[in-house]
């Protein structure tokens, strides 16, 4: 792997890719979220992350706390992951993440869905400066 200084956490997105790749492999698209999702954080704590499960992220409007979002992983405290097992991702789904992650903390986030077909992995960074409140 060539280091890129472009390429936002490049190093932990190889392995997450790489540990998605196993799991998919091991279990195709079989299984419920459940399962994918507690055999992800074996391979990722196997490589050395940290990794936080259903982390609640408080959500603001307009300087107000309205709600709460538990997304399914935090990794090394930098990186969002949404994980679905559906038979393919909609636009929605790619919207309904979009949304999530531009209402976290986090620059970097995946969408990956484990298809009985295959593996989908979308790599959405969100880099815009924050409000203070994060």
């Amino acid at each position: 792997m060539h280091k890129n200084p472009d390429f936002l956490y490049e190093k932990e997105s190889y392995d997450i890719i790489e540990v998605c790749k196993e799991v998919w492999h091991e279990f195709g698209g079989s299984f419920k979220e459940s399962i994918v999702d507690k055999a992800l954080e074996v391979g990722l704590k196997e490589k050395g992350y940290s990794v936080e499960s259903q982390k609640k992220i408080d959500i603001y409007f307009k300087g107000r706390k309205i709600g709460v979002y538990v997304p399914d992983k935090i990794i090394n405290s930098i990186i969002l992951l949404e994980l679905k097992c559906k038979p393919f991702l909609i636009r929605e789904d790619e919207k309904q993440f979009w949304h999530y992650l531009k209402a976290s903390p986090y620059k970097l986030g995946f969408l990956i869905n484990f298809s009985p077909r295959k593996l989908e992995f979308k790599r959405r960074i969100y880099d815009k400066a924050r409000q203070s409140r994060f």
